[in-house]
C-alpha cells in the first residue's frame, strides 16, 4: 500500500463530499459525518484496489495471443530478447508440433527490440505453448475454430453490465456482478426550455467509466454493432447471453443493442420535432459509487446537428435489421429517422450543442461526417433517390482522405462509406464507388504497413486516449478490404489486432477485463471500483497507453485505463470475424464500375495513405479542438499526477 496514493484518494473524496454539502474545505466539521463516511469508504477501496505501479506481467518474454489462435489464420507471437529458433509444443505431453526460426529483429515503438515467430502452418486443434530455448515458454493457449466464442459473449456482457434504468445481475468465473435499478429520474428538461418538467429518458448504456449517456457516442457504438450483425450475422445469431430477453423473438445480440436504441429514441425532441438532445447527464461527473446510489438530477442537454445525424443513421440502420424480428419497432425507428433526417435537410448549417453548465463528457464535433453517414443509411434502408444524391454529393466533396485508417466517434463517415460501398442497391455513380473502393484498400494497406513495421503487430501508429479502441476498429477496414480483394493478408492483420489486445504486446497482458493473461484488475469504471467484488466487471476493453509503454492498471488514470462503449463495440466487431460462421462472402462490385482495386491507384481516387490522420484527440470525449491532457503524451504517470488529476476533476471537461 502506497501512502501518497491513499492521501490522494482521501483528499479527493473529502473535497467532493464537502462540495456536495455546499461547504468550503475549511468549514466546521460538526455536520460532516457523511463526508467522513465517503472518505473512509474511499480509503477502504484504496486499500483493496491500490494498483500495482508496474503493468508488466512476470510470466515470460514470450508474448502470445493468450486467448488462442484460430485455424486457417495467421499465428504469430513476439519475443523481446534475442533468440534464433522456437518450438511450439503440445501442452499435454510437451511434444513438438512445430519448429521455426525468428525473423530479423524489429525496433518497436515501445523501445523493445522484438523478434517475431510465425507458426501459421500449424492448424491442428489442440492446446499448445511456445518454447524458446534459453529464453522461456509462453502461457498455454488453445488452437481451434471457436477460441473467440466465449470472449465474444464476455465482451457483450460489457454492454449488459452497463445497462441503465434497470437492475443487472450475472455470474462470471465464480463471481456475481450486479447493480440495482438506477437513474429512473432521467431526465429533466430545464436546459431545453421546460424548467421543472421531466420526460422519459431511461434505458440505454452507461457510456464509459461514468454514468452519463451521450447520443453521439451511443449512436456510433450502435452503428458498429449493427454493422457486425449486418456483415457477420451467422456468427452472432446463435449467441446466447444471460439477459432477461434471451430466447425471445429478437436474437440476443440484437436484444442487447435494442436497450440502447430504446434510449436513443427518447433523445428526439418530439415525434414531430427532429432535433435530438446531445446527451443526458448530471451537471458533474458522479462520485465513485454504484449507479443506484447516484441520485443527482440528470438533464437533457440541448440539441446538436451531429447528434441528430448520428441518431438518423443508427435508427435507419436498425429499422432494416430489426424488421424480420420486431416489425413494429423497426417501423418506429424508421419513422423517427425520417423526422430527424427531414430536419437536417431543412437545416443544413452545423449547430453545436450548448453544453453550458455541464462538465461531463463533451463529445463536441462538427457534423459533415455525421450527415454523410445519416444519408447513406437512409438510402440503404429506403432506396430514396434524394438520400442517394445527398450521400454521393457529400462523398464527392471530401478532400484529402476518403476512408480513414484510424477513426472514432468524431469522424463517423467511414460507417456511411462502408454502407454505401457494399450496398446491393442500384443507381450508384460508378466513379464514386470506385473512389471509395480504392480508398478502403488504401487505408487497409496502410494499416498492414504499420502492423508489419512494429514488433507486436499493432495496426495503429499513434498512441492516444482510447487508442486500444482504434486498434479494434481497424478490423472494420481490414474486413472490408479482405472481402473486396480476396487477399487474406487483411484478415491476418485483423486477427493480429486481437492478439495485441489479448497479450501480444509490450506488457504481456490482456487489455480486456476478465479475459486472457493477467487482464486489467483496476479499470476506471465506477461499478468496478464501488462494488464489493475483488475483480472488475468482465468484458471491458481499457483505453491503453497514451504512449507505447506508459499503460498502468490504475483506476485513477482515466486517460490510460478507462472503459467505453465505443471501444467495446469494435472489439465485438473484431471478434465476430473469427467465430464459427462469422466469415463473410466476398463483395462483388458491379461489373460496370471502373476498376480501382489496386491500392496503388488510391491517390488518383482521392485517398491519402495516412494511418494517423485525425487521430490526435479522438480518444478523448472532450470537445474536438479543446485543450487535451498535458500529460497524455508523456511517460508513465506519477502518483503526484494522479493526485493533481483528482483535485482538478470538478474543473475539467473530462475526468
Amino acid at each position: 500500500m502506497r501512502l501518497p496514493y491513499c492521501r490522494a484518494v482521501v483528499l479527493q473524496s473529502w473535497l467532493a463530499a464537502r462540495r456536495r454539502a455546499g461547504s468550503s474545505v475549511g468549514s466546521s466539521v460538526g455536520s460532516s459525518v457523511r463526508s467522513w463516511v465517503v472518505v473512509l469508504s474511499a480509503l477502504a477501496a484504496a486499500l483493496v484496489l491500490s494498483p500495482s505501479r508496474v503493468a508488466r506481467a512476470d510470466d515470460s518474454d514470450v508474448r502470445v495471443n493468450s486467448i488462442g489462435y484460430v485455424t486457417g489464420h495467421a499465428k504469430r507471437f513476439s519475443v523481446d530478447v534475442a533468440a534464433t529458433s522456437f518450438v511450439v509444443r503440445r501442452a499435454g505431453d510437451d511434444s513438438a508440433a512445430f519448429t521455426g526460426d525468428f525473423a530479423a529483429p524489429i525496433a518497436d515503438a515501445s523501445g523493445d527490440i522484438v523478434i517475431i515467430g510465425d507458426f501459421s502452418a500449424l492448424d491442428d486443434p489442440g492446446t499448445y505453448y511456445v518454447d524458446v530455448p534459453a529464453v522461456g515458454r509462453s502461457t498455454v493457449f488453445p488452437l481451434g475454430d471457436d477460441v473467440y466464442a466465449a470472449p465474444l459473449e464476455t465482451a457483450m456482457l460489457g454492454f449488459y453490465g452497463a445497462r441503465c434504468g434497470t437492475a443487472v445481475s450475472f455470474s462470471y468465473q465464480g463471481s456475481t456482478f450486479a447493480h440495482g435499478v438506477c437513474h429512473l429520474g432521467d431526465g429533466h428538461l430545464d436546459y431545453v426550455g421546460q424548467a421543472g418538467a421531466t420526460r422519459n429518458g431511461t434505458r440505454g448504456w452507461h457510456d464509459a467509466g461514468d454514468y452519463g449517456k451521450y447520443t453521439v457516442n451511443g449512436a456510433f457504438s450502435v452503428g458498429m454493432l449493427l454493422s457486425a450483425w449486418e456483415r457477420h450475422r451467422d456468427g452472432l445469431d446463435q449467441l446466447a447471453l444471460p439477459i432477461p430477453e434471451s430466447g425471445g423473438p429478437v436474437p440476443d445480440f440484437l436484444a442487447e443493442v435494442k436497450w440502447e436504441l430504446d434510449w436513443l429514441l427518447e433523445m428526439q425532441y418530439a415525434a414531430d420535432d427532429g432535433r435530438v438532445s446531445h446527451k443526458l447527464t448530471g451537471n458533474l461527473f458522479e462520485d465513485f459509487v454504484m449507479p443506484e446510489i447516484d441520485v443527482a438530477p440528470r438533464y437533457f442537454v440541448p440539441y446538436g446537428t451531429a447528434a441528430t445525424a448520428d441518431l438518423v443513421a443508427a435508427l435507419a440502420q436498425a429499422s432494416r435489421l430489426y424488421a424480420p424480428y420486431d416489425p413494429d419497432f423497426a417501423a418506429q425507428c424508421l419513422a423517427a429517422a425520417r423526422v430527424s433526417y427531414g430536419y437536417l435537410v431543412a437545416n443544413p448549417a452545423n449547430v453545436a450543442a450548448n453544453q453550458d453548465g455541464f462538465s461531463t463528457g463533451g463529445y463536441g464535433t462538427t457534423d459533415p461526417d455525421d450527415r454523410l453517414w445519416a444519408a447513406a443509411e437512409m438510402w440503404e434502408t429506403t432506396g430514396d433517390a434524394a438520400a442517394l444524391a445527398d450521400v454521393e454529393a457529400r462523398i464527392a466533396a471530401l478532400t484529402g482522405t476518403v476512408v480513414d485508417a484510424d477513426f472514432d466517434w468524431n469522424n463517423t463517415k467511414n460507417l456511411g462509406l462502408f454502407t454505401y460501398l457494399i450496398s446491393a442497391r442500384d443507381g450508384r455513380d460508378p466513379a464514386i464507388v470506385a473512389t471509395v473502393r480504392a480508398s478502403v484498400l488504401a487505408a487497409a494497406t496502410a494499416i498492414v504497413g504499420v502492423h508489419d513495421a512494429g514488433g507486436y503487430g499493432r495496426g495503429v501508429m499513434r498512441y492516444y486516449w482510447g487508442s486500444n479502441g482504434s486498434v479494434a476498429r481497424t478490423s472494420m477496414v481490414l474486413d472490408l478490404a479482405g472481402r473486396l480483394s480476396g487477399d487474406p493478408t487483411y484478415l491476418d492483420a485483423a486477427i493480429d489486432q486481437l492478439a495485441f489486445l489479448f497479450g501480444r504486446n509490450h506488457y504481456n497482458r490482456s487489455q480486456v477485463t476478465g479475459l486472457g493473461l493477467a487482464p486489467p484488475l483496476s479499470p476506471h469504471h465506477r461499478p468496478s471500483v464501488a462494488d464489493d467484488v475483488a475483480d472488475p466487471f468482465p468484458g471491458l476493453l481499457v483505453g491503453g497507453g497514451t504512449t507505447a509503454s506508459n499503460w498502468v492498471d490504475d483506476w485513477t488514470m482515466y486517460t490510460l485505463n478507462e472503459v467505453a462503449i465505443n471501444w467495446n463495440a469494435p472489439l465485438v466487431y473484431a471478434l465476430s470475424l473469427f467465430v464459427p460462421g462469422g466469415a463473410a462472402p466476398p463483395v462483388i462490385i458491379d461489373a460496370g464500375v471502373a476498376d480501382a482495386s489496386d491500392a496503388g491507384d488510391a491517390a488518383d481516387a482521392g485517398a491519402v495513405i495516412d494511418p494517423v490522420v485525425g487521430a490526435g484527440s479522438q480518444g478523448c470525449r472532450c470537445t474536438v479542438g479543446a485543450a487535451g491532457d498535458p500529460g497524455a503524451a508523456s511517460g508513465a504517470p506519477t502518483l503526484a499526477a494522479a493526485a493533481i488529476a483528482w483535485l482538478a476533476m470538478a474543473r475539467r471537461r473530462r475526468r
